[in-house]
């Protein structure tokens, strides 16, 4: 047990210190949103670039790794709006917002830190696949959805808010760092050493000041009266969604599709069981649902400490998973 809190220990404890710096006011929650700017301007973009331009082509491009990923997290995605939506009554906005904090994962604040300690250096790769798979797929989705229900037009509104959700999506600088990492490592270009170690410099301030914004953006968040939609939530992110990754993992080889193998395999499933994104608040707030969806937040990050503990203590017991 001693090997599993090595990895999840030092990463709580970063949490924790960004909380404890907020609520004893060394910092403001204002300087929290400055520092996850520059985490997201800077700091991880730098990461992503550094981690697919300094790699082979053929390591970056891991097709069994985003089909597991993506099937999986779609089916639940859709299973996810079928139960709030049909199942459960709820309007389409809010629906959408419950997926997802069930589905969207925190993969770049907390889950990137997690994998890197769990499997070591291929977790940029893992990063940027499950990069794509977010901002490709997941969130334009729900994101055009919940404006479309917010709106009331069907028709037009689709247009507009895919419109609007693609535009945001080109001029988001880790989707921009990816393609540029892509294309050094397609082409072969050397990077000169001067802009490497830059790159480097602002690549490695991303881990812990990550953790420590998320931390300190869990100040103030409540959970009263909230319980039993939070712990849906918060379930169906921390357990079903690694579930539905894991079993796509080991049912695409028998439909003859690529094997997912090694520490991208564990890196798959522990992408999963991450905790919902850490904007997912902010999202939310467009459309006024940020009550719920900051207690999910606060809820699910608690709760994942027990939850990542246990999964890789399963992984760490099972043959083949991580060593």
């Amino acid at each position: 047990m001693l090997d599993i809190l090595a990895i999840t220990g030092p990463i709580y404890l970063c949490i924790a210190l960004g909380y404890a710096a907020v609520r004893w006011r060394v910092f403001s929650p204002a300087d929290m949103r400055v520092m996850g700017k520059f985490v997201i301007q800077f700091a991880l973009p730098a990461l992503l670039f550094n981690a697919l331009a300094s790699r082979p082509l053929a390591e970056l491009w891991q097709p069994a790794y985003l089909l597991a990923f993506g099937a999986g997290s779609v089916v639940w995605l859709l299973v996810s709006l079928w139960l709030a939506r049909r199942v459960q009554g709820r309007g389409v906005v809010e629906s959408a917002y419950m997926t997802m904090g069930m589905t969207c994962g925190n993969s770049t604040f907390i889950g990137y830190p997690v994998v890197l300690l769990a499997i070591g250096p291929l977790a940029g790769v893992a990063l940027a696949m499950n990069l794509l798979v977010e901002n490709l797929i997941k969130l334009p989705l729900l994101m055009t959805m919940a404006d479309v229900g917010a709106s009331g037009k069907a028709h037009a509104s689709w247009k507009q808010a895919l419109r609007d959700t693609l535009q945001r999506l080109v001029r988001n600088p880790m989707i921009v760092a990816i393609v540029l990492g892509f294309v050094v490592a397609l082409l072969g270009w050397p990077i000169p050493s001067v802009i490497a170690r830059t790159v480097n410099l602002f690549g490695a301030a991303s881990g812990g000041l990550a953790l420590f914004i998320i931390g300190g953006t869990l100040v103030g968040l409540q959970v009263r009266g909230l319980r039993r939609q939070v712990a849906q939530i918060a379930i169906g992110k921390l357990l079903v969604h690694p579930a539905a990754v894991l079993a796509a993992v080991l049912l695409l080889p028998l439909i003859g599709l690529p094997a997912l193998t090694g520490e991208l395999r564990a890196a798959v499933v522990l992408s999963a069981a991450m905790p919902m994104l850490g904007i997912y608040p902010l999202l939310a707030q467009r459309h006024g649902f940020e009550g719920f969806t900051a207690a999910a937040l606060l809820a699910a990050t608690v709760t994942s400490f027990f939850s990542l503990s246990a999964i890789l203590w399963l992984m760490r017991h099972s043959a083949g998973w991580l060593a």
